[in-house]
């Protein structure tokens, strides 16, 4: 039995080019962010996979990507279940703020403990232990029963979440998590074995610059 479980990262927005924290803030996704998107819809697509149902978050930029990369691969209107579970990890007051400007103000090593610790949260939002306690139970409620039953699942997510799972998946520590950076647009294909473990993992390598 196919046990199959793609994560995608939404493609470039407009806030990942102008370096402001997003987090929970909706922007669009640029141009190069469309085509990343349709690119890893192309690659799943010659890769020779097909999906079952969808998952992203509640915010534009993820379901704009889910729907291209989905469009590419000849699947437009498949089931896709959007989630508040699934959202960026909440930047609290550092949303909007130029990253530059924030070392500026606060320095290189409190913003970097709050973008790369595990247990510091940003003032008025969250640490990524607190993105993975509301996307790890999602993921073994809602995405992981149809991973286990057979149906080939992609999620189309943001960089805090998604890195919230591949810790799990993984088998990631709460320092190793620390230098884990999911690139915009590339896919991280999993297959699971019986027991929910990782059988084999491949991703996308490439360049549209």
């Amino acid at each position: 039995m196919e046990r199959l479980l793609v994560l995608a990262r939404h493609g470039q927005s407009e806030w990942n080019l102008k370096n402001l924290f997003t987090g929970w803030r909706d922007p669009d996704l640029t141009e190069k962010g469309v085509e990343e998107a349709r690119i890893a819809g192309r690659w799943l697509k010659e890769q020779g996979y097909r999906f079952d149902v969808a998952f992203t978050s509640n915010l534009g930029r993820a379901q704009r990507t889910c729907t291209l990369m989905l469009e590419e691969m000849g699947q437009a209107g498949l089931e896709t279940i959007r989630a508040e579970a699934l959202n960026e990890r909440d930047y609290g007051d550092l949303a909007g703020l130029n990253k530059d400007d924030a070392r500026q103000r606060w320095g290189d090593e409190q913003v970097r403990l709050w973008r790369r610790s595990y247990d510091v949260p940003p003032p008025g939002g969250e640490s990524l232990k607190d993105t993975v306690a509301r996307v790890l139970p999602f993921y073994i409620q809602a995405i992981l029963p149809n991973v286990l039953a057979g149906k080939r699942v992609l999620v189309a997510a943001h960089g805090n979440s998604l890195r919230a799972l591949v810790m799990v998946l993984d088998g990631m520590t709460t320092q190793t998590i620390a230098g884990l950076e999911i690139a915009t647009g590339v896919p991280l294909v999993y297959h699971l074995k019986a027991n929910a473990t990782v059988e084999a993992k491949t991703s996308l390598d490439k360049d549209i610059d």
